[in-house]
């Protein structure tokens, strides 16, 4: 009897008809092991009884979207798009340490407090673990369910015994299945777990909590038809060296994705921080060169931040280029369009790049406060501590309009500042609450700003 088999790279999921040293989908080297063929039901035609389709009018009240579940945790319900949906499978992953278990452990005892019937099922600690960890939390009084296990078939029995509206699984890499011939956190476990999890919740309304492992590269470890799976995939980042934590949505199939919510890691835990950006300019000092604040958006919240360069002389044939919170090829047609536009030249200098406060950002209209971070740096020529910057700059030099501009200027005046330097033809509503200086090109800004440059 042929034996039923297939080979599987555990580092992309491809599945290959025979083993092979490289996989050809990946590029990865020696990642390919031999799992047996995962065995499901028949399936069953679309018009079939289970299958069969109906009009999108004739649905039910009982088929209407349900009402979402406010956790009390402001800054996590605005990451969900205001709360959480019944029957919904949300994946969360993170570095190691970073504090996923903790996050997810103060939002299942939230949850439990408001009334809805939580339970946290962990395969990676003892439950003494968990609720020791628990009481450093003071989620004593929480009347949070807890459950340390492995087994998806044991899990699967439990929440069809209990019944909670929210499961938390720590971690989807620990559980195992036991009709699935593989080691837990291979490729077809993690599939298979997670499509057993995701397919009891739609069925039973219940909202499952995955968290995943992440690889080196910073993505969720396991195939990628996981995320596909679940409605909602969240990242929760941050430096080792800051206490800043921020959790963002890649994916919501019920809200806005790129939203985030902005945490402080303290010794009781984390804590919501409603106004990150005066948090993330709190310990800006005083006017330095290089020093330029950014009036950013991150989902629907506008956000300021600061942007920190140095630029000086290089003994180096190959000048280095450091980047720490943005894209490094951003940064590299940034110095590009400098010299090609603005004759400013930067081959014989280091340049370093940094987004305080452990951010990572990726919106290009930062492009310009980049730039006069970089030229301020260059001239030794600060830039006024009162004013923000932001503006694309296209690879002719000219400044390009940017969206939701109002609401990075009221955001602005909110919190103290008087100017903001910016491209021409932006639309703003009315009269702004500061003074607003628009710039056709690079060039303009920077004569504007820092006066007659010697290149």
């Amino acid at each position: 009897m042929a034996k039923n088999s297939q080979y599987i790279c555990n580092a992309c999921g491809a599945v290959h008809s025979k083993w092979s040293g490289r996989c050809d989908a990946c590029g990865a080297w020696n990642t390919i092991t031999e799992e047996a063929a995962a065995t499901g039901p028949k399936r069953t035609s679309i018009g079939s009884a289970k299958g069969r389709s109906i009009p999108l009018t004739d649905l039910s009240a009982e088929d209407a979207p349900l009402i979402r579940t406010g956790s009390g945790l402001e800054e996590l319900d605005r990451v969900l798009g205001g709360g959480l949906v019944p029957a919904s499978a949300i994946l969360v992953g993170g570095d190691p340490g970073i504090g996923k278990s903790t996050l997810l452990l103060q939002a299942a005892a939230a949850f439990a407090r408001k009334g809805a019937k939580a339970l946290y099922v962990t395969g990676e600690e003892a439950a003494a673990q968990v609720r020791m960890r628990g009481q450093r939390l003071g989620l004593t009084d929480a009347p949070l369910q807890l459950a340390a296990e492995t087994n998806l078939r044991n899990i699967l029995t439990t929440l069809e015994n209990e019944r909670p509206a929210i499961a938390v699984i720590d971690s989807i890499q620990t559980m195992w299945s036991d009709h699935v011939e593989s080691a837990p956190g291979s490729v077809s476990q993690v599939r298979a777990c997670a499509h057993e999890l995701t397919s009891f919740a739609k069925r039973k309304g219940v909202s499952v909590v995955l968290v995943g492992h992440v690889t080196k590269e910073g993505q969720i470890a396991g195939p990628r038809v996981v995320e596909h799976m679940v409605d909602t995939v969240l990242y929760f980042e941050g430096e080792r060296g800051h206490h800043f934590r921020i959790l963002r949505a890649v994916k919501n199939r019920f809200g806005p994705a790129d939203e985030i919510g902005v945490f402080e890691m303290t010794g009781t835990g984390l804590q919501e921080v409603t106004n990150p950006s005066a948090l993330f300019l709190s310990e800006r000092d005083q006017p330095a060169p290089g020093s330029v604040v950014f009036a950013g958006i991150e989902g629907t919240r506008p956000l300021l931040m600061e942007i920190q360069a140095l630029v000086a002389p290089s003994p180096l044939a190959s000048p280095r280029r450091t980047v720490v919170g943005w894209d490094s090829a951003r940064l590299s047609m940034i110095l590009a369009v400098l010299e090609a536009r603005a004759g400013l030249s930067f081959g014989a200098q280091d340049v370093y790049l940094n987004i305080a406060g452990g951010l990572r950002i990726g919106e290009p209209a930062a492009d310009l406060a980049v730039a006069a971070a970089l030229v301020s740096s260059r001239q030794d020529h600060p830039i006024a501590p009162d004013t923000v910057v932001f503006g694309e700059i296209s690879l002719s030099g000219a400044l390009r309009p940017i969206t939701q501009a109002d609401a990075r200027i009221r955001e602005a005046a909110k919190l103290g500042f008087s100017a903001a330097f910016g491209p021409q033809g932006m639309k703003t509503l009315g009269d702004t609450p500061l003074k607003l200086h628009t710039y056709i090109d690079l060039n303009d800004f920077i004569h504007s700003t820092f006066g007659a440059i010697e290149t």
